[in-house]
């Protein structure tokens, strides 16, 4: 009830639309006790939380997607404490990973990859909805595998290829990300492990700070510092110019065809400072996002902002490409621009409907945050259909 109570007020136009979700909002956040009337809508969350840390842990939302299982839900932070410094988060981890083989022997999505001027880019569907990447210098027979989460699916990809596995480029520590880097990195003695220091990456060889450059053959891939997943969170950006094609960015758990990943290990303003980071990169930029989210995704941004016609359209590509388990990725930067609402938080429309405003001192950052905020809690409490 709620959820159809909020998408019709979002429908509509003008201040009482405003007031009415301002209603909900505040109602979501300051009261358990209507926490507890929407219980409808927390029966399934945002697959952007993904949990472990330092020794093992799992990906908590795909399970493989049943819908109100997510174990996030009833332990909260308890529960992700477990699975990030703990070794029942491995536990947990091995057996989603045996699950997601028997259920998907064939990868959860049809993908396709993208071949420029020498350069590869190749999405493997793994575990039942995230999505690792190898990065391949076609004429150096080079792979860069991108959070390799199943060592199998990954090797097998390897071994099609004919190419040799030289780096892991690791965005951050969930075992949904790095589960594959002990056994990739064994089976492959040259190869390096990158990571963020700060995010306890298992099996790390080499950390990385903000704007460090990984070279491999003709690849150049700089990592960019965005904190807010989790305190170490990194994006890989690979530079187009050496083979005269788009730039590509992994973005881990940050950035999603129309969604962006839970703050877990952050606030509101870090995770909107790593948001603008990514706003800063060329609107032809293509996004390799760490999930497959889409149809999810799209369908909370037609309940913030049904009236955004690009919404609707790749909304209708989007069920197009699932009715056929066809994968959603690349997008790219502009088309996100013009959708995302996580990326959209300076837009009046938006601004207008759920957020407070700008503050006495007029500190826009500051109303951005409470916003993207507040599309966090949204997003937390919305239950596709």
């Amino acid at each position: 009830m709620a959820a159809v109570v909020a998408a019709t007020a979002l429908k509509g136009r003008g201040a009482r639309n405003a007031r009415v979700l301002r209603g909900i909002l505040s109602g979501a956040t300051a009261n358990k006790a209507s926490q507890n009337r929407t219980r409808a809508l927390q029966s399934h969350s945002s697959p952007e939380c993904k949990e472990e840390p330092e020794p093992l842990s799992p990906e908590l939302e795909y399970i493989p997607r049943k819908r109100g299982k997510n174990p996030m839900k009833a332990v909260g932070l308890a529960w992700y404490s477990l699975y990030t410094r703990t070794w029942l988060g491995y536990l947990f981890y091995r057996q989603q990973l045996r699950r997601a083989r028997n259920r998907y022997p064939k990868g959860h999505s049809r993908t396709q990859p993208r071949l420029f001027n020498g350069v590869k880019v190749l999405p493997i569907p793994v575990l039942s909805d995230n999505y690792s990447y190898l990065i391949i210098d076609t004429q150096a027979r080079l792979a860069v595998a991108v959070d390799p989460s199943d060592p199998q699916a990954v090797q097998a990809s390897i071994e099609k290829e004919g190419v040799n596995l030289v780096a892991i480029l690791c965005t951050h520590k969930h075992w949904d990300h790095s589960g594959g880097n002990r056994d990739l990195s064994r089976r492959h003695q040259d190869c390096r492990v990158y990571g963020s220091p700060r995010d306890g990456i298992p099996y790390l060889t080499h950390p990385l700070c903000h704007q460090d450059v990984v070279s491999v053959g003709r690849l150049q891939i700089q990592a960019l510092a965005t904190p807010g997943h989790t305190q170490g969170h990194l994006v890989y950006l690979l530079d187009g110019e050496p083979y005269k094609g788009p730039s590509c960015l992994f973005s881990g758990d940050l950035l999603f065809l129309s969604g962006c990943g839970r703050t877990f290990e952050g606030t509101a303003e870090t995770m909107l400072s790593s948001l603008d980071t990514v706003l800063g990169l060329g609107d032809d930029t293509l996004l390799w996002p760490g999930h497959e989210y889409a149809e999810e995704n799209l369908g909370f941004a037609g309940v913030v902002e049904p009236e955004n016609l690009a919404r609707e359209r790749k909304m209708q590509w989007v069920q197009r490409q699932r009715m056929e388990r066809k994968s959603t990725c690349p997008s790219t930067l502009g088309e996100e621009r013009s959708y995302n609402p996580f990326l959209r938080t300076h837009c009046l429309v938006l601004q207008e409907a759920l957020g407070p405003g700008p503050g006495p001192t007029g500190d826009d950052g500051c109303s951005r945050a409470q916003l993207l905020e507040k599309l966090r809690q949204l997003k937390d409490l919305h239950k596709s259909k």
